[in-house]
């Protein structure tokens, strides 16, 4: 017999799209929205470093920007990608859930797809070791425009501005979160201010609207000239990808609102003024952001800029704490130390681990490449071929919901050539910097593959050490222990079969409690799940009941408050909740070469994951007085 109950999730919601925009602009735009300090400038750089005339490089360059904004992130990410949502939820890992379901055929391109995209989950870390190092970093040089002489502090004040941003993560961002978006609402309406004044300097730079100046100047500049055009214009759709990974957070409506009304015209105000201004002051490029503002401005827009960017990073490191999560929920991770800061936000949350091998890798980034024109070398590699596998996914995505194919192909294999595009001109910075974040990714996706494939092989162990659940409820009709009075709950990965936890239990104990619960947590393939559809009961012979709770790859699993619940609403008979002993298995992984599986050092790396992650009564919110734990030896 089965029964079904459900457990209510509180879900973040804007009144209004309007709300839901400028909380968007704190959270989705920070990244492409300080990209103007830095992204035009070594643009032109590039074009002119190889003797390119400065008029013809910026507005080339300029047409490059504006129609990289238009094509990439108006049409591909707020038109075309976000509509492939998990209910509501984007991102890659959205995208991973959808194709890694039942629907995925056959068995070697489910394989395929999932390392596809874990690479491209990885690739996530590595952009988020890099953006916060390049927009401080860029902010911070305004410094430098006034007053030369303070160079040497620029690094040390970055250093210090990221120290602290690290720092306050533990204490959560809700305090600050709420004056996020009106202070980037603010930030888009200066810089296009801005923008305004230089376009008055030389209205001619509207030209640029043309991409008739993208192409001729691609056309007739050396391929060597133009590819590094190409890898420094790409910085200026950098973290379009936020777009489609926050959409849970805010909607699709108020993130394309926030874009076409406020974003997209306030940046393309603010680099067809940068192309004026170095039209008409050509000395002004090594920063014409600052350039652009007057004299007695430059000090509070580098104030502004440093708090813009502030907004960026926290933005990037928030999403890595969730992307860490869902990651953990999809079994692509261990189960890591997860804090949450907020009672009543599901979204904050803190993962020290991340927090802190982000802010070594971002602090190296500052120490190691000094400036931000070495550390636009090192961007840009891993967001590229992060968008051309966002675009790749999207399109498989599109054929599994029953799209024309032959459509689909031709859309978004477009889009897909001009990612390749910009991922082979990024490539040509690999030597220069690129290689960083690309190291970050590599190894972090090789450790999610090595978890999931040891994840895999220690289940097949288990199953083999498993007793069948006929034969067990056989033996206890045959010969019933001695039942003890209360209630246990007995952990389990699978829904058959009888924990190892139980069968070892009995053996030593010889008494089994009179009320035995098969608890399993099963984590879907849909961000949240149904009310309707938390809770599974399943009642069995000699005293016993299976428990299925289910949850969303975004919630928190608590198997108390699930058990509470089923109990309540259920009519799932479980004596006094606070003296329900909870069973967990405390599994120590041997690696073997007896056993068919890994190499025997990815074995070890898999054991060593398996020993330091997050204990199983922490991680489901078990308190510690009600748990027992009992040691199995499980060879892989």
């Amino acid at each position: 017999m089965s029964r079904a109950a459900s457990l209510a999730v509180p879900v973040r919601s804007w009144p209004l799209p309007a709300a839901g925009s400028i909380g968007a602009l704190g959270v989705v735009y920070g990244d492409i929205g300080t990209s103007p300090l830095y992204a035009l400038r070594e643009a032109v750089k590039a074009a002119s470093a190889h003797g390119a005339p400065l008029a013809d490089s910026v507005l080339g360059v300029v047409s490059l920007i504006i129609w990289s904004l238009i094509l990439i992130i108006s049409l591909k990410y707020a038109i075309l990608i976000l509509r492939a949502d998990n209910r509501g939820e984007g991102g890659i890992v959205a995208l991973l859930a959808i194709l890694k379901a039942r629907h995925a055929r056959p068995r070697t391109w489910r394989g395929a797809i999932l390392v596809v995209g874990l690479v491209g989950a990885a690739l996530l870390y590595g952009d988020g070791a890099i953006t916060p190092a390049i927009s401080v970093l860029s902010a911070v040089e305004g410094l430098k425009v006034d007053a030369p002489a303070l160079a040497p502090v620029v690094v040390p004040v970055t250093l210090l501005i990221l120290i602290a941003l690290f720092l306050v993560q533990r204490r959560g961002t809700g305090f600050i979160g709420g004056i996020f978006g009106p202070i980037m609402l603010c930030w888009f309406i200066a810089i296009g201010i801005l923008g305004l004044r230089g376009i008055m300097l030389s209205p001619g730079i509207l030209a640029a609207f043309s991409p008739f100046y993208a192409v001729d100047f691609l056309l007739h500049a050396p391929p060597v000239v133009a590819f590094a055009v190409l890898g420094a214009t790409f910085l200026a759709v950098t973290g379009g990808e936020a777009l489609y990974a926050d959409m849970g957070h805010f909607g699709r409506g108020p993130i394309r609102l926030a874009w076409f009304a406020i974003v997209l015209p306030g940046l393309f105000l603010n680099y067809f003024g940068q192309g004026a201004l170095l039209l008409v002051e050509p000395q002004a490029l090594e920063n014409p952001f600052f350039q652009l503002a007057p004299n007695w401005f430059h000090y509070i827009l580098v104030v502004f800029a440093m708090v813009a960017t502030v907004i960026a990073s926290q933005a990037i490191i928030s999403g890595a704490f969730s992307l860490t999560q869902q990651s953990i929920q999809l079994d692509f991770l261990p189960r890591l130390h997860v804090l949450h800061t907020a009672a009543l936000e599901r979204g904050q949350i803190y993962v020290p681990i991340v927090n802190w091998t982000l802010a070594v890798a971002t602090l190296g980034a500052v120490v190691g490449f000094g400036s931000s024109d070495n550390l636009a070398g090192a961007y840009g590699v891993a967001v590229s071929l992060l968008m051309a596998i966002t675009t790749l996914l999207a399109a498989l995505v599109a054929i599994q919901w029953g799209f024309n194919p032959l459509a689909v192909v031709i859309v978004n294999g477009a889009f897909l050539l001009i990612d390749l595009v910009f991922f082979a001109a990024n490539s040509l910075k690999l030597f220069e910097g690129g290689w960083f974040p690309l190291l970050i990714a590599a190894c972090i996706a090789f450790l999610m593959l090595t978890w999931r494939r040891g994840q895999r092989i220690s289940a097949r162990a288990r199953s083999k050490m498993r007793e069948s659940e006929d034969e067990f409820i056989a033996q206890l009709i045959e010969h019933p222990p001695a039942r003890l009075p209360g209630t246990a709950a007995f952990l389990s990965a699978a829904t058959r079969g009888v924990p190892l936890t139980l069968t070892h239990h009995l053996k030593h104990m010889y008494a089994l409690q009179e009320r035995v619960l098969l608890v399993t947590v099963l984590t879907t393939e849909e961000p949240r799940v149904p009310e309707e559809a938390r809770v599974d009961i399943h009642d069995l012979p000699a005293g016993l009941t299976r428990v299925i709770l289910h949850y969303g790859f975004t919630e928190s699993p608590s198997v108390p408050e699930g058990v509470r619940y089923a109990h309540d609403q259920a009519e799932l008979s479980c004596g006094r909740l606070a003296e329900v002993s909870y069973y967990i298995g405390r599994e120590t992984i041997i690696p073997t070469e007896r056993i068919p599986g890994m190499w025997v050092w990815r074995e070890a790396l898999y054991a060593f994951m398996q020993r330091n992650a997050e204990r199983s009564a922490a991680y489901f919110c078990i308190p510690a007085a009600q748990v027992v734990e009992i040691g199995i030896e499980i060879e892989i």
